[in-house]
């Protein structure tokens, strides 16, 4: 870290002490101070629009967002809030996204902001339809390979790390020290909840840069069916201590055709806010996997309800304090599809370089391939090419609404399957996605020919490329 960068972070973090102090001894006149100084940084992430709206917001008694800046302040520990606005909001944003930037044009390929790893594929739980409980405990990154890929990452630009699995929690020691050792960078999991207790809360307090999402989707019945007797119960059990722990958690949330009624009510929502909960991140079902059912993709009258359900959840006056999104109807502020290392790419648990978590195939491992090796071979290079792979960017994914192009990619670069049980066929999975992107795309071209869009804050490769054009 340059001296500059040093000296920059500790006058940072000397001044957010000072905010802190008086928040506590003012709240209501002190909360507007706060965001004024935490514009600073935000302004390397959004527009000064977006910055001037969360100020004016502050400001109204009435805003969702006001509420949930209390939420925030009251209800997490201050060292993690600190840890966390340092890590994400200078090391990631203030100078990670320069550094991501000058690389992208150095090295002429993708450079991600974010990037997933699984520190093992080992599960306690084996819920339906999800491609990890299939795995079994095969296969597992060490902790030194961890730290590679955070040195690696590092280098690049590369200060948010989330962690999948399996579940990442049976392998907490070595996450917690992942945390202590690299405090200039901010991590996440997803976690089913069940192997959270006390010390581990203590721990997450400690280092101050480590949250969790965790699984659960509707009611007590709704979440069992797929998830297991009991596995409602001790995910709220979880939260309850978390919440008590002041740590900083979400929620992770699969939507699929049979619970998407539970997961966007106000009962569900009004509830995981009571036990603390603060993000929200919702994901499409997607029917990777030899076992997975196609039948449980949402209908498109679904997805059309989910694209309005975000907004209006979000909606400063309508909404809920808790921030949620939803990865595949918010692709128009992102530009479309974010993975293959334009925003993030996924690494396996035995090592493999994935475009995304939701596409299981690769022509690189981290055993015997750099990041950068990986980010410039022809699986990487064929997603920056074609992104975003459709105009329309409520038809972002390149296999679940695009499966033709997923199709041509995999045959193209001669990637191959990563599934860690049975090689799954880019045709078999793709047919599981024909029918769904075949019914959705005139909903979709409704939907955006009848919605205004502002441009979004992104980087569209092929603007400056030409030759990027997709063919589609």
């Amino acid at each position: 870290m340059a001296e500059s960068h040093k000296l920059t972070k500790a006058a940072i973090g000397k001044i957010i002490d000072g905010v802190f102090k008086s928040i506590d001894k003012d709240p209501e006149a002190n909360i507007v101070k706060l965001v004024d100084r935490a514009s600073f940084f935000l302004k390397s992430m959004f527009p000064a629009e977006n910055i001037d709206k969360i100020k004016n917001g502050m400001r109204d008694p009435d805003n969702i967002y006001r509420q949930y800046a209390f939420d925030m302040v009251n209800d997490v520990d201050k060292n993690i809030l600190k840890t966390m606005l340092l890590a994400l909001g200078v090391d990631a944003a203030m100078y990670g996204t320069k550094t991501v930037r000058e690389n992208r044009d150095k090295y002429d390929c993708n450079i991600p902001w974010l990037i997933l790893m699984d520190p093992t594929s080992a599960c306690n739980l084996k819920c339906v339809g999800c491609w990890a409980a299939e795995y079994g405990h095969q296969q597992n990154l060490s902790y030194d390979e961890l730290q590679s890929i955070v040195d690696q990452g590092r280098e690049l630009g590369v200060h948010f790390y989330m962690m999948t699995g399996g579940e990442p929690l049976i392998r907490k020691d070595d996450i917690i020290k992942l945390c202590e050792n690299n405090q200039d960078c901010a991590f996440a999991a997803f976690t089913n909840g069940t192997l959270i207790d006390q010390k581990l809360c203590e721990e997450i307090r400690r280092v101050g840069n480590f949250a969790l999402a965790l699984s659960i989707e509707g009611t007590e019945e709704s979440n069992d069916s797929r998830r297991g007797t009991g596995a409602y119960n001790r995910t709220i059990a979880a939260m309850d201590l978390l919440h008590k722990n002041k740590c900083l958690y979400g929620i992770s949330v699969c939507y699929t055709r049979l619970n998407d009624a539970y997961v966007t009510s106000d009962e569900f929502l009004d509830n995981m806010v009571a036990h603390g909960a603060k993000f929200g991140m919702y994901f499409n079902y997607m029917p990777v996997g030899h076992a997975a059912d196609p039948a449980l993709i949402p209908t498109p009258e679904q997805r059309k309800y989910m694209y309005s359900w975000i907004r209006k959840t979000r909606n400063s006056k309508t909404g809920k304090r808790m921030f949620v999104f939803d990865f595949q109807n918010d692709g128009e502020y992102v530009g479309g599809c974010i993975a293959g290392g334009r925003r993030y790419f996924h690494i396996n648990s035995a090592g493999d370089m994935e475009p995304c978590v939701f596409v299981h195939y690769s022509d690189a491992n981290i055993r015997n391939t750099t990041i950068l090796e990986a980010l410039r071979k022809p699986l990487f290079m064929a997603y920056r090419r074609g992104q975003p792979f459709n105009d329309n960017h409520l038809r972002p994914c390149p296999m679940l609404e695009n499966p033709d192009i997923l199709r041509k990619m995999i045959k193209g670069t001669g990637a191959k399957s990563t599934d860690l049980l049975v090689e799954e066929d880019v045709d078999t999975l793709c047919g599981k996605c024909d029918k769904f992107a075949l019914e959705w795309a005139p909903v979709a071209q409704e939907i955006w020919d009848n919605t205004p869009h502002k441009p979004s804050h992104t980087q569209y490769y092929r603007d400056r490329h030409p030759e990027y054009k997709p063919e589609n």
